[in-house]
């Protein structure tokens, strides 16, 4: 798109990436290229519209962006939109894990070698950050990466300069830093655990991903989202999810954030026997989660009021919630599973058919 003196801009728009404002409704978008994990770039609470305001802005730049949060939240994600909305978008994307290679290995995994370096260099290689000249490298989890391997990517975000491992000088390399983490990198680098100089570095463009807990206005819309594309996929079409199941997903805490989330539903579409998802398709931790309990059902007594009918109804509800778990039930209630075996006995509480 042009700016008002014909200038071009490039905006997460202009890449196709833009967050989508829809109904938290279970209607599939049909809209933008699809981005692994998430599917596209979706949100509309107000913590991931300032998120991808931030990210819309600085995408066109070279800056080096830094972004934070807890695992299954998107980053590479999130690092993959910044590139394609970036001037570097038509070179190549380069992830690097630096947690799951091994040590010995990360060294020339990163910047390559050259023949007779070590045993087994028997040619020339060029490492992940030369062959992603011109275009971006995303660090993930640069948190785990050894100490005497940090000062050189310091080097490669500073100077643009590598050194594969045997060469005589460093090599050049234009590349676009992104790098992601779990973990606090400030407080490791007060602990002495990250170098601080690297730290200030990559942080020049901080981005912190929320939890999906902490933007729960967002948790329809990745629901309908992924229900969509999953049941496509496994050709279950016909299957519907009720609109009333929609509470166990947004009263869950989601430890494992939007990667658990699609890893639930796969579970449900594919496990599923009827056409409509029913609460017992629900895993455990779902029916049970440690959210206040549902309002009772009105069904009380005319001594509603006194403190056993209260404690009667609110044991019937965790049972009902928890498809009559009794272990599961006594977890929600905080209370040990023979206290709630002895409640059952004293209200007579039977299980329903």
């Amino acid at each position: 798109m042009l700016d008002a003196g014909g200038r071009r801009v490039l905006s997460f728009e202009s890449a196709g990436l833009a967050p989508r404002l829809t109904e938290p409704a279970l209607v599939p978008r049909t809209d933008g290229p699809e981005i692994p994990a998430l599917g596209r770039i979706i949100g509309n609470s107000r913590q991931w519209k300032h998120v991808m305001d931030k990210a819309a802005q600085i995408a066109p730049t070279d800056a080096t962006v830094l972004i934070e949060g807890e695992t299954g939240t998107g980053k590479e994600v999130l690092a993959k939109a910044i590139h394609a909305a970036s001037l570097r978008r038509d070179r190549p994307f380069i992830v690097i894990s630096c947690g799951s290679i091994p040590r010995d290995l990360l060294e020339s995994e990163l910047f390559g070698h050259v023949r007779g370096s070590f045993t087994g260099a028997l040619s020339h290689k060029k490492g992940k950050v030369e062959v992603a000249h011109g275009g971006t490298v995303f660090l993930d989890e640069i948190g785990e990466m050894p100490l005497d391997l940090q000062v050189r990517v310091l080097r490669l975000v500073q100077e643009h300069e590598i050194e594969k491992v045997g060469a005589a000088g460093p090599l050049k390399v234009d590349v676009r830093v992104i790098a992601a983490t779990h973990r606090n990198l400030k407080a490791l680098a007060d602990a002495g655990t990250f170098r601080e100089d690297l730290y200030y570095r990559l942080a020049v463009i901080p981005i912190h991903l929320p939890a999906l807990r902490d933007r729960r206005d967002d948790i329809p819309v990745f629901v309908g989202e992924l229900f969509q594309r999953i049941k496509t996929k496994y050709g279950r079409q016909a299957i519907e999810f009720p609109a009333s199941l929609m509470p166990y997903f947004v009263d869950y805490d989601w430890p494992g954030n939007v990667r658990q989330l699609e890893n639930v539903i796969e579970r449900i579409v594919l496990l599923s026997r009827s056409e409509q998802v029913m609460v017992t398709d629900l895993p455990d931790e779902l029916r049970c989660g440690r959210r206040p309990l549902l309002e009772p059902s009105g069904e009380a007594s005319e001594d509603s009021s006194t403190l056993e009918a209260v404690e009667r109804r609110l044991i019937v509800e965790a049972l009902r919630r928890c498809g009559w778990n009794q272990a599961h039930a006594a977890r929600h209630l905080d209370v040990s599973r023979k206290t709630l075996v002895y409640r059952i006995a004293k209200y007579g509480i039977e299980r329903e058919r």
